[in-house]
């Protein structure tokens, strides 16, 4: 009979205990999923700068560029934003980059606090009527997805100094180059940039799994904002 006791007993906490388990961390716990922060500022010797034991990191540039409406933006650091670049006449990686972000445009179009920002590298070309008809071919008819164009060494400075991004006009050094796949080279990584211009993560723009963690860390910011 004792050990009818024992056996029942045993049973009792080794189902109770998960249960415990469960109920304590549904009440008390928290859930909590923080990203990274990208590229340290380092000072003139090269080493990561500091304040108070925490480690200082790059701000994205701030940027005051024309859209595809013709609308003058005036970036400044208050809503998350995903940065990307691409041009209009790009034939391999910019279709695909910006196909995939058609579904985050569309996953967070109700969401003001969220901003998708496509500068082009070929802004000669792609002025903001150009832009408007490239995003109407795309279906990219979001009020939160702004195509980009201005001038182009302020966009380039903007895409290696502030966003950290490799950007160069090929035709500047060999003026044999005519395709123009080959003319502009540029990175088809995706940043996500955080309220107070922290980046917090970098997607390739033609991985699907990239895409969908990207959105599902639009969310975690989303959350932290």
């Amino acid at each position: 009979m004792l050990k009818k006791y024992i056996k029942a007993g045993i049973l009792l906490i080794v189902l109770g205990v998960p249960a415990f388990v469960f109920i304590f961390l549904k009440v008390f716990g928290e859930n909590k999923f923080d990203l990274p922060h990208y590229f340290p500022e380092l000072d003139e010797s090269g080493e990561v700068k500091s304040v108070d034991g925490d480690t200082v990191f790059v701000v994205a540039p701030r940027f005051k560029l024309t859209d595809q409406d013709s609308v003058f933006i005036d970036y400044q650091h208050s809503d998350i934003s995903v940065v990307s670049f691409f041009f209009s006449r790009c034939g391999t990686v910019c279709p695909i980059t910006n196909k995939n972000l058609l579904r985050v445009a569309e996953n967070f179009k109700a969401n003001d606090a969220l901003k998708i920002y496509s500068f082009t590298v070929d802004p000669v070309f792609d002025r903001p009527h150009v832009l408007r008809s490239y995003a109407s071919e795309l279906g990219a008819n979001y009020k939160n997805w702004k195509f980009l164009t201005g001038d182009k060494k302020y966009i380039y400075d903007l895409a290696i100094k502030g966003f950290k991004l490799p950007v160069s006009d090929a035709s500047e050094y060999d003026k044999n180059i005519v395709d123009i796949d080959q003319t502009f080279i540029h990175s088809d990584k995706l940043l996500l940039i955080d309220s107070k211009g922290h980046i917090r993560g970098i997607y390739e723009g033609t991985n699907k799994s990239d895409i969908e963690r990207l959105v599902v860390e639009i969310k975690v910011l989303l959350k932290d904002n």
